[in-house]
């Protein structure tokens, strides 16, 4: 690659002897272009392709460390030497002071050291643009990601975060700087609500990633809570020593939500949200388990809505759905917070009774569901009268397992069906 120096100098001279030694250099190649003004220099600037300049603080447009500035203010990116003669260097070093990459006085332009100065000075430039690129490159990924990112140091303080770090916590890194990892990250337990263990001390010890125990809670710094998900991984140096860490997390509130959803809707009924089957005959096994253990019966009441065929058809599905949605809510409220309201299927319902002591307490909760039910229903302003058949089985009497009794409170529905319906009839085997 061909270096393009540009020279600005009023010596004619100091021109000679500086292209002389640079376009013969090994170190090169070097293509020197020269000026007598920093006007010109400046305007030469403009075409974004010199590697360096090598400037005289003393030209006819301008003098001492302004001249400087300006160049330095218009090129921040380019490496500078200032050319001067021992007696100027206090200036030379104040140029340095201001960004100058060094000064070369006149008795050394012809040492064969400079090319190779100036060509070290080029590759240090070089490689300080890519550096920042790749740091800029690496920003703008950070920061485009949608996990948040926080590192720290050996010692457990913050020394970086992301922006999606800085709204997760509440922290911008200006603040965060130089924190503890506790102070900016504050994590709990979900369920016993005590502080987090950190497995950064790990990870510092062992140099190998770790993850966070589930149900972890962020602490946001206005208190709020967030669940989270989360990783620590050791940071190397490029030859191998461990210089911090690295935390990458990720809100799972959506996904947690979206999880208790999903497992709520595996267990309840999406139109009445009262409990499925598969809840009704996990609790009557529980509830079976415990009658038998301490020789108490309980019963299951098997319900069908009569004629409620001729509302669907007469008054459409959607108010049908909002009589459903009715008839669940008050049979839920019929019973006790202990017993299990389940709708089996289109306008079947099955209750489990647990720890019910005996037929009366039985038929007191029958009687309470037929008045109830009884009573109009307001759907879209129009007032539905239904009522229901009841069959009621006993355990252990009536069965002794949850599809036994099930099937036998069926069989008592259809015999309260045909006994008029709106009534309750007790299983019999008879």
């Amino acid at each position: 690659m061909l270096n393009r120096v540009l020279v600005i100098t009023d010596n004619l001279n100091d021109a000679k002897k500086l292209k002389a030694a640079l376009g013969k250099a090994k170190d090169g190649p070097f293509d020197v272009e020269w000026v007598r003004r920093l006007s010109t220099g400046l305007k030469r600037l403009r075409k974004n392709d010199i590697q360096a300049i090598l400037v005289d603080l003393s030209l006819p447009d301008s003098s001492g460390i302004t001249t400087f500035d300006q160049l330095f203010a218009a090129a921040p990116h380019i490496p500078v030497l200032t050319l001067n003669e021992r007696a100027e260097e206090p200036l030379a070093v104040k140029a340095v002071e201001h960004g100058a990459q060094g000064y070369l006085t006149r008795d050394h332009f012809n040492n064969s050291l400079v090319p190779q100065a100036l060509g070290s000075m080029i590759q240090r430039k070089a490689f300080e643009e890519a550096l920042y690129k790749e740091k800029t490159r690496a920003e703008i990924a950070l920061n485009s990601i949608g996990d948040s990112v926080i590192c720290t140091d050996t010692s457990g303080n913050v020394n970086y975060l992301n922006i999606a770090a800085e709204e997760m916590t509440g922290w911008s890194r200006e603040e965060a700087n130089g924190h503890q990892i506790r102070e900016v990250f504050k994590l709990i337990d979900s369920n016993t609500r005590q502080p987090q263990h950190y497995p950064s001390k790990q990870v510092l010890k062992s140099g190998e990633p770790a993850q966070l125990p589930e149900d972890t809670l962020l602490i946001r710094r206005d208190g709020s809570e967030l669940p989270i998900e989360d990783s620590i991984s050791p940071i190397h140096d490029w030859i191998g020593n461990l210089t911090g860490t690295v935390i990458v997390f990720h809100d799972v509130s959506v996904a947690k939500a979206m999880s208790i959803k999903m497992a709520h809707l595996a267990q309840h009924d999406f139109l009445t949200n009262l409990p499925n089957r598969i809840v009704l005959e996990d609790r009557m096994g529980q509830a079976i388990a415990l009658a038998k253990r301490s020789g108490t019966q309980l019963a299951v009441l098997f319900l069908d809505l009569d004629n409620f065929k001729h509302i669907n058809d007469s008054l459409g599905h959607a108010a049908g759905d909002e009589l459903l949605q009715s008839v669940a809510h008050r049979l839920s409220d019929c019973v006790r917070h202990s017993d299990t309201v389940c709708r089996q299927g289109g306008d079947e319902f099955v209750i489990l009774l647990g720890e019910a002591q005996n037929n009366e307490a039985t038929t007191f909760i029958a009687d309470k569901i037929l008045t109830e039910l009884a009573m109009p229903h307001t759907i879209a302003k129009d007032k539905l009268h239904i009522s229901t058949s009841i069959g009621i089985s006993v355990y252990p009497e009536d069965g002794l397992d949850a599809d036994t009794l099930i099937k036998s409170a069926d069989t008592a529905m259809y015999t309260a069906k045909q006994k008029g319906r709106n009534n309750y009839q007790f299983f019999s085997r008879a």
